[in-house]
Formats: structure tokens, C-alpha cells, sequence
């Protein structure tokens, strides 16, 4: 009876902080986890969605900060009552999408499986985050992103000694909550043609996988033959690797091409007739110890001067407490300041969208009572509701 009672009250629950972008009036239910399901309701609420957070009670699942819940609001419901189940079936009623990244059947067990939340709105777009996917041998397996990107190939073609984790960039980040989200927003595009919602399957092995689409097409036609560390966009070749300065920091060289190899060498202040041909494969060791010696005779800061306005394609290896200070990341705002510290600001960016910081991440049940006000219920109703702890 409740349930029906909330259903078209949602649109002005959904409001957090409002911000201008392309997903303006797209309202997103989340429900609170780790990793790459925050990381894409946090891109949503970023390009301007309304996105709310529904928290679990008691303390989070990891003894770290949580990440990426920046920009939304959160309620906390405990969704192993009954009634917190219709709460959240209410608020995932008028929304536009909803995002969820339980093992495989958990939310199924939870009543706030595809099938009740698809009846409940049959223009939903049901985000689904898993790291193994919703069907195969491994789907009801734990695991975390080292484990999925080891399986897709990724892993074990970065490092050079032993695979070396490239932090959780590949699996939780690019692979996993970027491609959730814009598997969110292309079935949002359907739906707004057809009236009809769509499951989102978003599996970080497959996403892993779909990111090595590139250096798999490379292997084959042959041209990634060698090991790990030794082909040409893993280090291998000399010309695009790092090196250590003479103050023990480090240069990135990418010259890939012929012509930007040729303005290395120069600003180098190398002679070309020392220096091995470029994709002579044998002659690659000799060039890396010339490339590692010179760099090695000169700080940094004198590269970064020797390079400034060329083409050659090196940079500067910044560390992440300089990185926001580089005159280039600063011209273009690329850190904002969000809740006091400097984070990286909402990309992509967009004509006619002034880039502004997101508001910072809510505490667990910072908005419970405003949501569910906006809800339609009094204040004797939430009184009785977080009395029973259905919601704190």
C-alpha cells in the first residue's frame, strides 16, 4: 500500500546538488558498494545525473576511505527488511536507471532483482557490476581486479621481470565502472526511443579484455612477438620507455614516430650516426644504453627546459602530489578541490558546460530524512521507521 503511495512522488526525491551537463534530469539509484559501481555512479552524477546512494547499515566492508561517492546523496535502508525493500523499490520506480554490484543472485535474494524493479518500471535501465559476469564457471567466484585482468591477458602482458599490477585502473576503473556507464547511458538512449528498459551486464574480465582489443589485433598479425617488457608499447623498445635523471626522478619518452625520434635525438644532443635505426631490433639494447646514460647526466627540470615546445614526445614523470600543480593541469583545471583535497575534475568535457567542482561525498545517511520527506512521508513516519532501524 506504501509502495503504491510512492510511486510518482520519486522525481523530487532524486535532486542532489545540482550539476549542468548532458545528463541533467537523469536520475540514477545506486546501491552502495565497492570500487567500479561507485567509480560509475560517481562519472553519472559528474555529467550532471541525480544520482542517490542507497547505504547499507553499520560500518563500510573495507578498512579504507571510500572512493568515488562524490557528487550524489545518500540515504541509508536496511534492504533486508520488508519495508526497506519497497523504500527502495519506490525510489528505483521513478527513476531512469538504477546500478548494482552484488555477486551474482544477490540481488535477486534481496527482492531488487531485474525482474521486481523492471515491473515496478519498465523504462529502467538495470546496471549490473560483477567482476566475472552473470553467467560462466567463475560467476559466483570472488575476486578483485588483479584476478579479472589476469584472466583477460592483461596482466600478464605489463612489467618485465613479473607481471606487475597497473593499479586497479584496467579491471575496477576503465574496464569495469567507465564501461558500466556507457552501457548505462547507451541503453538510456534506447530506452528513451522504445519506452523500454534494459539489463546492463557490465563484467570487469570482459571489459578488461575488450581494452587489450588493440595490442591482441597487433599479436595477430605478428607484430607483438616478443615477451613481456620487450615489444614495442611495453617497454620494450627503447624509444618509448622512462629513465632516470640525474636527481633520481624519471623522464617518459614516446617517439614513436620517425620524425619525433629524429627531434629526440636532437634535443637530446645525441649524434645520429651513434644512434641505432629505430626499429632495428637488434640494435635496440645499444640505443637504451645511450638514451639511459644521457638522461642520467641531467636533472628533471633541465629535460623538461631542453624539451619545452618540441615535438619529440617526452614528458615529465609526476608524481600524484605534483601532477595537479603542472602548469598544463592547472591552465585546464584538470584537479578541483572537493571536500578540501585535490581530485581529478569531471572529463569528458563539454561546450557550453562550465567545469565546476562536485559537490563532496555525503555521509552514510547524510540526506535519509530529505529523501524520504521528498518521498511523501511525515515526520512521525520516518520517526517510526528509524526507530525500527529500517533506515538510520
Amino acid at each position: 500500500e506504501h509502495a503504491v503511495r510512492l510511486d510518482g512522488l520519486i522525481s523530487a526525491s532524486l535532486a542532489c546538488t545540482r550539476m549542468s551537463g548532458p545528463l541533467a534530469g537523469v536520475k540514477v539509484v545506486e546501491l552502495a558498494g565497492i570500487g567500479p559501481g561507485p567509480f560509475c555512479g560517481m562519472v553519472l552524477a559528474d555529467h550532471g545525473a541525480d544520482v542517490v546512494v542507497i547505504d547499507r547499515p553499520g560500518p563500510g566492508a573495507l578498512p579504507i576511505p571510500e572512493m568515488a561517492r562524490r557528487g550524489r546523496r545518500s540515504v541509508v535502508i536496511d534492504l533486508k527488511t520488508e519495508r526497506g525493500r519497497d523504500l527502495a523499490l519506490g525510489l528505483i520506480s521513478g527513476a531512469d536507471a538504477m546500478i548494482e554490484g552484488y555477486r551474482p543472485g544477490v540481488a535477486e535474494r534481496l527482492g531488487l532483482g531485474p525482474e521486481p524493479c523492471m515491473a515496478a518500471n519498465r523504462r529502467l535501465v538495470y546496471g549490473r557490476m560483477t567482476g566475472w559476469g552473470q553467467e560462466g564457471p567463475l560467476r559466483d567466484r570472488a575476486g578483485h581486479d588483479i584476478d579479472y585482468i589476469a584472466l583477460a591477458g592483461a596482466l600478464g602482458a605489463i612489467g618485465r621481470d613479473k607481471p606487475t599490477p597497473p593499479l586497479n585502473l584496467i579491471g575496477d576503473y576503465g574496464g569495469g565502472g567507465l564501461l558500466l556507464a556507457f552501457g548505462v547511458v547507451a541503453a538510456l538512449l534506447e530506452a528513451r526511443s522504445t519506452g523500454e528498459g534494459r539489463v546492463v551486464d557490465a563484467a570487469m574480465v570482459d571489459g578488461a579484455a575488450l581494452l587489450m582489443a588493440p595490442v591482441y589485433e597487433l599479436a595477430g598479425a605478428g607484430l607483438w612477438p616478443g615477451g613481456r617488457g620487450a615489444n614495442l608499447l611495453d617497454g620494450g623498445a627503447p624509444f618509448y620507455d622512462t629513465y632516470e635523471t640525474a636527481d633520481g626522478l624519471f623522464m617518459a619518452v614516446g617517439a614513436l614516430e620517425p620524425q619525433f625520434f629524429a627531434e629526440l635525438i636532437d634535443r637530446m644532443g645525441l649524434d645520429h650516426e651513434d644512434v641505432p635505426d629505430q626499429y632495428q631490433v637488434s640494435g635496440w639494447p645499444k640505443m637504451r644504453e645511450l638514451f639511459a646514460a644521457r638522461f642520467a647526466e641531467e636533472t628533471r627540470d633541465e629535460w623538461v627546459r631542453r624539451f619545452e615546445g618540441s615535438d619529440a614526445c617526452v614528458a615529465p614523470v609526476m608524481s600524484m602530489s605534483e601532477a595537479p600543480d603542472h602548469p598544463h593541469n592547472r591552465q585546464r583545471s584538470v584537479f578541483l578541490e572537493v571536500g578540501g583535497i585535490l581530485v581529478p575534475g569531471p572529463a569528458p568535457r563539454f561546450s557550453g558546460v562550465a567545469r565546476q567542482a562536485p559537490s563532496p561525498a555525503p555521509k552514510h545517511g547524510e540526506h535519509t530524512e530529505q529523501v524520504l520527506t521528498e518521498l511523501g512521508l511525515t515526520p512521525l513516519e520516518i520517526s517510526t521507521l528509524r526507530s525500527s532501524g529500517v533506515v538510520r
